[in-house]
C-alpha cells in the first residue's frame, strides 16, 4: 500500500501534467513532486520552503482568494488549461468548495483535481475547530457536496494515510452550478456533523476508494482524455518562459490563508 507522498508523487508520474497548480504549499515538500518538465504554481500567503522545487515553478504569497480575484489562471499558465491540481489550504468546506470552483473555471474535461483531508478518522479529527494533533477540518464535506450537486462530476476518495484524499475528475469548466448556489450550500454543509453523514459507515457517502496502486490507476484511467495540446510543445514553452522559481513580492498579500 502507497503512503501519501509517495501515492502523489505516482499520480504525478503517471499523469505527467503539462500544469500543475497547489493551494496550501507550506514547506514545498508536496509541490517538489511535480515532474521537472511541468509548470507549476503554488498558491500560499505564508510558505516557508525548505524543498528543492521544479524549475518551472511561481509562487505566489496570497490566498487562493486573492489569487484568484487577481489572476486569470489560464494566462499565468501561458494559455494552457490545469492539467493537475492540489487543494491543501484552509481546513473548511467553504475554502475547498471555493477553491473547486476557481480551478474548475480553469481545468477541462481531462484535468484532474486531488484534495487533500477527504476521509476523516473520526468525529473528533473532522469538526472545523482544531483540537487534536492530527485535524482534516471538515473539507470533506466538498466530497459529499459534488457527489450530491455535480453528478457530472466522477469523485472519490482514497483512504491513503492518515485522512485520505479526494479525486474530481470530468471537470467542466463552464458550469455555474455551485458558484451559482454557493451561499446555500455553505448554509446546508457548514452545520452538518460527522455523525450527520458518515456514521455508521463513512465509505459510502465518500465513495471511498484503496489507494493500492492498481485501484488508483484504474480510477485515473477512466477519466475522459479531452482535448490535449502537445506535450513537447508544452515542454518547450515552459523551460523557454525560464521559469526559475520566483517570490513576486510585489504581488503577495498577506492574509490568513
Amino acid at each position: 500500500m502507497l503512503e501519501y507522498y509517495d501515492l502523489l508523487a505516482r499520480i504525478h508520474r503517471f499523469l505527467v501534467p503539462r500544469t500543475y497548480v497547489e493551494v496550501g504549499v507550506r514547506n514545498g515538500q508536496s509541490l517538489a513532486l511535480a515532474c521537472e518538465e511541468t509548470a507549476c504554481v503554488g498558491i500560499d500567503p505564508a510558505m516557508s520552503i525548505t524543498f528543492p522545487l521544479p524549475p518551472a515553478t511561481t509562487l505566489f504569497h496570497q490566498t487562493s482568494d486573492d489569487f484568484f480575484a487577481t489572476h486569470d489562471l489560464r494566462s499565468v499558465l501561458g494559455g494552457l488549461p490545469v492539467d493537475l491540481a492540489f487543494i491543501d489550504g484552509m481546513h473548511h468546506f467553504e475554502f475547498a468548495l471555493r477553491d473547486f470552483v476557481n480551478l474548475e473555471r480553469s481545468g477541462e474535461r481531462g484535468s484532474v483535481v486531488l484534495v487533500h483531508d477527504c476521509l476523516p478518522l473520526d468525529r473528533q479529527t473532522s469538526t472545523r475547530e482544531r483540537t487534536t494533533d492530527v485535524w482534516s477540518g471538515d473539507v470533506w464535506k466538498l466530497v459529499v457536496c459534488l457527489r450530491r450537486y455535480r453528478p457530472d462530476l466522477q469523485v472519490a476518495t482514497l483512504d491513503v494515510p492518515p485522512t485520505g484524499m479526494g479525486v474530481v475528475m470530468n471537470l467542466d469548466p463552464r458550469s455555474s452550478a455551485l458558484a451559482d448556489r454557493f451561499d446555500s450550500l455553505v448554509e446546508e454543509f457548514v452545520p452538518l456533523a460527522y455523525d450527520d453523514v458518515l456514521e455508521p459507515d463513512k465509505a459510502g457517502p465518500l465513495n471511498q476508494v484503496s489507494h493500492d496502486w492498481a485501484s488508483v490507476e484504474r480510477l485515473l484511467a477512466s477519466r475522459p482524455t479531452g482535448q490535449r495540446g502537445d506535450r513537447a510543445v508544452a515542454r518547450t514553452w515552459s523551460l523557454s518562459r525560464s521559469f526559475a522559481t520566483t517570490l513576486r513580492s510585489s504581488r503577495f498579500r498577506r492574509s490568513r490563508r
